[in-house]
């Protein structure tokens, strides 16, 4: 066997195991980390996104405005400035640290963002400044509060392995933009394709009576105005989420796989890789104000802290077949006025 061949089939192998590690991955979100009036957390992509807080005990403003700074993995990556607001049309912001205008920006419906230079000197005189302002024309609509926020970007610089390199933001260093860390490679989710035709038959009363038994659900499904939905998976399986408590904004449910004939259907806990956030037993999943796409094979669980929503935790899945992958996390561990949760999790979906 020549040495070129060799060469190219030791390619294939490791080609071959690198993607079956990304198949195979574990998921592990990534963790939220608060500063005073700043939060951040990264994902397992190294993508990291920092947020401006309510101070702490403040009272929610009448016209809210939320800021935020961005910044993907790798050596090529540049921060992102972005705001957020209840606004309509066109306007250009100017950002304003210790009274000097740093940026401008564009921004249409409320939202606006900036990257490059600009973004960047900017995300540096917010870490060094002690007050900020954003004004539309000559009107102040918001003073984030900047306390924080040179803890939150030397937390990016060292997730993203920037710091010491003339890439960081706050611990620069150095070394050439070119030693910064790449990202790692981002998991791979097969989904399974749903079938189309006609929904599932309904549960039979028998089979009601045996899924309150199997779920510990019995008292909360004899309410008739939230019956359990179902959903076909495959010709044999069918996803069935059970009602099983509510409160003001949230609404739990219980995921179970039925397989089986009508009227004699076996009941069984959907598996997941990745327990969804309210689930208080490895057997026992429990979802959150829960949705169903088939056309995506995608199932999400979304929990608001309180209704204001402005702190929680969602996930989406997409069945593989056998279990529920997961392939987006978000979250915000603070209920202080940041309703743009941050991703801790995400993965590619292949069919």
């Amino acid at each position: 066997m020549g040495a070129q061949r060799i060469f190219g089939l030791a390619v294939m192998l490791s080609a071959a195991i690198g993607m079956t590690a990304a198949f195979a991955q574990a998921p592990k979100p990534g963790t939220l980390e608060s500063y005073r009036d700043w939060t951040i957390g990264c994902d397992n992509r190294d993508r990291c996104e920092a947020v401006s807080l309510l101070p702490d005990g403040g009272d929610w403003p009448d016209a809210p405005v939320m800021l935020g700074i961005s910044r993907e993995a790798g050596a090529a990556a540049d921060p992102e400035i972005w705001v957020s607001r209840d606004a309509r049309g066109r306007e250009t912001l100017s950002f304003l640290v210790d009274g000097r205008k740093i940026a401008t920006a564009s921004s249409v419906d409320g939202e606006a963002s900036m990257q490059g230079p600009q973004a960047s000197a900017l995300a540096i005189a917010m870490a060094r400044g002690g007050t900020m302002e954003i004004r539309s024309g000559a009107k102040r609509i918001s003073q984030p509060s900047l306390a924080g926020s040179a803890a939150a970007l030397r937390y990016m610089d060292a997730k993203q392995g920037r710091a010491g390199t003339q890439a960081a933001l706050v611990a620069t260093g150095a070394l050439a933009r070119s030693a910064v860390r790449p990202p790692p490679a981002i998991p791979l989710v097969r989904r399974a394709i749903i079938p189309n035709g006609a929904p599932p038959p309904a549960l039979w009363r028998e089979e009601l009576t045996a899924l309150g038994k199997f779920t510990g659900c019995a008292d909360e499904m004899k309410d008739s105005s939230s019956p359990p939905d179902l959903h076909r998976l495959s010709k044999t399986e069918t996803l069935v989420l059970v009602p099983c408590g509510a409160g003001a904004y949230n609404f739990t449910a219980i995921p179970v796989i039925a397989t089986g004939i009508p009227g004699r259907r076996a009941f069984r806990f959907a598996i997941f890789d990745y327990q969804p956030g309210w689930s208080e037993d490895a057997d026992h999943p429990m979802l959150v104000n829960a949705g169903w796409a088939p056309q995506t094979s995608t199932l999400q669980s979304y929990a608001k802290g309180r209704g204001l929503g402005d702190c929680g935790g969602s996930e989406s899945y997409v069945w593989d077949g056998a279990r529920f992958r997961l392939t987006e996390a978000s979250a915000m561990g603070e209920c202080r006025g940041a309703w743009h949760w941050i991703t801790t999790w995400s993965a590619k979906v292949t069919e």
